[in-house]
Order: C-alpha cells, then structure tokens, then sequence
C-alpha cells in the first residue's frame, strides 16, 4: 500500500516470521512503561497474539504495524489504539527498538505516515498520543508532527518509584 510507504520506511502488517522480534520488544524492561508491562510475555503467548494479528481494527479497536527500513529490516513498531470509530479517534504509540536507530529520521516518517493513513483510510477526525514526562524524544517528536500538548494528567504513572505526569498532545484533522 503505497500510503505505507515513505523515503525511510514503509509499515507492514506482523507476520508469524516476526515472533522473535516481538518478543525481545515486550520483554525489554526499558520499554515497559511506555507499554503499561509489568510482567514478560511468554513466546507462546506472542505466537498467539500474532495468528490473531489479522483481525480487523473495527473487531479488536487496534492495529500493530511492524516499521521496517527499505532494506527490509524491522526497526519498530507503530500502533493504533483505543480506536473509537464512532468517534472517529483513536490513540497512536511508537517505538523504535534499537538505540543504533533511533534519531535517523524513522520515527519522523513513521508518524506522518500513519496519521495519514488514520485519516484517509479510517476518516479519523483526530489522533492523539499520552507521553510520559521526561520523554523528551517523544515529546519532540510528536511536536515537530504538528501534534498540540492539550492536557497533564497529573501522577499518572508509578515508575521505578515514582510518580510521573503524563502528556495529552492531540493532532485534529483539518
């Protein structure tokens, strides 16, 4: 789908193949508070997340896409989430896996190609992400997107012990 793809990166449906990278993403400590994880996942548990991978965004309200280089290898993932078709939103996270590919223009593209997507091919009227304080690559991130910081929710997030504001930013479809 060419509205997947961009100069950097082109986003692509999981695939079985993929239960190894997955799997070292939902069991990286790091991330799991982006991810609200507090426990690993089992592989077996992935494999079955992923045979139901296919199931369409209007049945399970989310879609994961796998974020790959044009060389075809899997930097990421990008997902849509708490998606309301009623009312046409729906939330977005990102992660990029590796430090070694992070700050290359990945993330940048990834965003804008999604948004679009949500918007053209759902009719979302808008977009929105919840960034925990203190990620300041996100935050630049999705500020240089166009996204607008709309709300603080304050003590929102218990993290290797304490409490961290979480950011709204909202990008509405003009």
């Amino acid at each position: 789908m060419l509205s997947l793809k961009g100069n950097k990166v082109y986003l692509r449906a999981l695939e079985p193949e993929d239960l190894d990278f997955v799997h070292r993403i939902e069991n990286t400590e790091e991330f799991w508070e982006v991810s609200a994880t507090q426990t690993p996942y089992s592989r077996y548990m992935i494999k079955q997340y992923l045979e139901n991978a296919h199931r369409d965004i209007y049945d399970v309200k989310q879609l994961r896409l796998v974020i790959c280089d044009l060389q075809k290898k899997e930097v990421g993932l990008i997902d849509i989430f708490d998606f309301e078709p009623k009312d046409r939103r729906a939330a977005i996270g990102i992660l990029i896996a590796d430090a070694a590919d992070r700050e290359k223009g990945y993330g940048a593209e990834t965003l804008n190609l999604i948004c679009s997507y949500c918007f053209k091919h759902l009719a979302l009227h808008q977009v929105y992400a919840n960034i925990t304080q203190g990620n300041e690559t996100s935050i630049k991130l999705f500020e240089k997107q166009g996204f607008q910081k709309v709300g603080v929710k304050k003590d929102w997030t218990y993290s290797q012990g304490q409490f961290k504001d979480e950011i709204l930013y909202q990008l509405i479809n003009k």
